[in-house]
């Protein structure tokens, strides 16, 4: 299964002066399974340690920890021979031992000529609930998301569909109405099954829409494990009762964060410390509100009111307990929650390509759901659910703010209205 980060990943080995590498993402993205891909496409050989479930090996990081006597442990461990620069040591899992994670910036320093990768799917809660010693400036650091829609057509054989999407995101000429009916089939497939690796898999593998189902329950079982692992029960519950509540956060008209849909006088400072949890963990993506469309957008967050969308578009889905054949319908579903599911495939899409997700409302009614900064040139972007796309609030915006082009995705084709670029929902990975 092609991955772009690929590229990223063998850069990183066939550079000299590599740092050890540190490859971030929530579970069940294919950290493990990307970096044994390395070893074996860049590396003669390679030494794979589970921080997680290896204990007995998790527990010799409690010792001496300089780079020779890693090598030499993991050598008389594994009876293999670990040669620099052709030997892959991956750590994975690493944020379970604050000693490994240390341990990377001895390598870095003392023996930079053994090549070393690190996998942390909640390094980000650990490093902030245990106050880790991050090695900063001593790694190389890379995040993983679940696929792309993008990657998911290169995973299902439209290669030459993802070609062609690319090449009119750049003319804005619409595509023929049996290639974009195809790309429109394969984005309900996506809003349904998501990008988590072993999902697509099973989809690939047995051409059913709900077969991987069960996979996607087992990743949120594994998660909830996770929020219980790696947080006190009280705050557990906390952490769940947030993650259970984007659906019903993102039905309502308003998709603004309100915590008392998460419990009845709910406030930030009760759940604000979750949401940090999830984020830090990968499992959602925030979206703050400006209030000025002015460079640069940073300055202008306001911090109490945001909105927040899942990970991963399919694991939402089977959450909000959405039929697939609703989605898959040729009829326009008549409610809220389509719109939501929408907007957070959205979202999903910019933060993998590495945008800071920000959205715009006036004191009236005015609102646009995400506005990006793109080098120097501020973008208003507006989601529709289907083909209806009327709407003041993009022209208000962009004529307040003087922007010389707005997005607007929908199921509509290509095309450019006045400076209105009219992109299909199924190629904003282009964004």
């Amino acid at each position: 299964m092609k991955r772009k980060i690929e590229e990223k990943l063998l850069q990183w080995a066939d550079n000299p002066k590599r740092m050890p590498l540190l490859l971030q993402g929530a579970r069940q993205v294919g950290k493990s399974f990307l970096l044994e891909w390395l070893g074996t496409t860049r590396f003669e050989n390679m030494v794979h340690v589970n921080l997680e479930t290896q204990v007995s090996i998790a527990e010799m990081f409690n010792g001496d920890i300089t780079p020779q006597k890693v090598v030499h442990a993991l050598e008389t461990v594994f009876q293999t021979p670990i040669k620099p620069h052709k030997t892959l040591i991956i750590l994975d899992e690493i944020q379970c031992s604050e000693r490994a994670l240390m341990s990377l910036k001895m390598f870095c320093e003392d023996a930079p000529e053994y090549a070393v990768a690190a996998a942390g799917s909640l390094l980000g809660v650990a490093i902030n609930r245990e106050k880790f010693s991050f090695p900063v400036g001593k790694v190389h650091e890379l995040t993983l998301f679940p696929l792309d829609f993008e990657e998911f057509l290169w995973a299902c054989g439209d290669e030459t569909l993802a070609k062609t999407i690319r090449e009119h995101c750049t003319t804005f000429i619409p595509l023929e109405d049996p290639i974009h009916n195809k790309a429109i089939e394969r984005y309900k497939q996506y809003l349904i099954l998501g990008g988590m690796p072993a999902v697509v898999q099973n989809f690939i593998d047995t051409g059913s829409i709900v077969l991987p189902t069960e996979i996607q329950n087992r990743i949120l079982n594994e998660y909830s494990a996770d929020m219980a692992k790696y947080a006190s029960p009280a705050q557990a519950v906390k952490i769940r009762g947030c993650y259970n509540s984007i659906p019903v956060q993102l039905a309502k008209e308003n998709r603004k964060f309100q915590y008392k849909l998460v419990q009845r006088g709910g406030t930030a400072t009760i759940f604000g410390e979750s949401l940090d949890w999830l984020t830090f963990a990968g499992l959602i993506v925030k979206c703050e509100l400006i209030d000025n469309g002015f460079m640069p957008l940073a300055a202008y967050v306001n911090m109490s009111d945001f909105k927040i969308y899942m990970g991963d578009v399919g694991l939402l889905t089977l959450k909000s307990g959405m039929a697939s054949q609703v989605i898959l319908s040729e009829n326009e579903p008549d409610n809220g929650f389509m719109g939501g599911l929408t907007e957070n495939y959205v979202a999903q899409a910019l933060a993998t390509n590495g945008h800071r997700l920000f959205y715009w409302k006036n004191k009236n009614t005015a609102e646009v759901d995400f506005v990006l900064q793109i080098q120097d040139k501020i973008i208003p972007v507006e989601v529709k659910k289907g083909r209806h796309t009327k709407s003041t609030s993009l022209t208000m915006f962009r004529k307040q703010f003087n922007c010389e082009n707005a997005i607007r995705i929908s199921k509509k084709n290509f095309g450019n209205t006045d400076g209105i670029l009219s992109i299909p929902c199924y190629a904003v990975f282009c964004i």
